[in-house]
């Protein structure tokens, strides 16, 4: 599995790039699950991330506003990264998420190609009224992204695992391949997740307060040595 660790400023973000995590994903963890950092953070990042390493930004926990959206999308992708989240906070249908998305990958496809566009859903949506998650995977596929991604909404401890059950997400996993896709899982990701993250056939796996001291990911500090063993686990066979 492909290991993305989320930093919220540059000392952290050498923390993961030390502890060779695959992919530095900047956020700002106070504003939201997904919240936005600042396009100076991400291009400082960018600028001290070696080029094997991918650099990827949310740009929020977003509203169903597609020009704003995408206009936020614009700047994370200008400002050098390379993958970009989009976290379907704000919309409620698959139509609405449809239309943010469609618009976001064409905005960031016109700045570079190959930058890669993210479509994440929420696990808990019923806790904040987001989109179903299971509509996720056809989100991307019919609005042109290149990752259908699952997190949680709500950070209370709650996990991933407590709102989807196993089957549920190879069911997701599955789809999502079957489209050509990859398929990326987050939300309060545990050492322990990792088996069943490989056994359900995850692409990338994203974590911070797994890799954080006190594992808590607002007031903690992301740590060098955390992020290595997180990574050794997924590495394994």
């Amino acid at each position: 599995m492909i290991v993305l660790i989320s930093p919220k400023d540059i000392e952290e973000a050498k923390e993961a790039i030390e502890g060779g995590a695959d992919i530095i994903d900047v956020k700002n963890p106070l504003e939201g699950s997904l919240g936005a950092n600042f396009p100076w953070v991400i291009r400082e990042i960018r600028d001290i991330t070696p080029e094997d390493q991918l650099v990827s930004a949310t740009v929020g926990d977003v509203p169903y506003k597609p020009g704003t959206v995408t206009l936020a999308a614009v700047g994370a992708a200008v400002s050098g990264a390379n993958y970009i989240k989009v976290g379907l906070y704000g919309t409620r249908s698959y139509r609405e998420a449809v239309e943010v998305m469609k618009n976001v990958v064409k905005g960031v496809k016109d700045i570079g190609e190959d930058t890669l566009v993210v479509a994440a859903g929420y696990a808990d949506a019923y806790r904040v009224g987001a989109v179903d998650p299971l509509v996720i995977p056809k989100v991307a596929r019919d609005s042109g992204c290149d990752v259908a991604m699952l997190d949680t909404a709500v950070k209370d401890g709650k996990r991933l695992f407590d709102h989807l059950d196993k089957e549920l997400l190879s069911e997701f996993v599955e789809e999502v391949h079957s489209y050509g896709l990859k398929c990326a899982l987050a939300g309060s990701i545990k050492r322990e997740d990792i088996p069943l993250l490989k056994d359900i056939g995850c692409d990338i796996v994203g974590v911070r307060g797994a890799v954080c001291s006190n594992g808590d990911r607002n007031n903690g500090r992301i740590k060098k040595e955390l992020v290595e063993e997180f990574v050794k686990l997924c590495k394994e066979d």
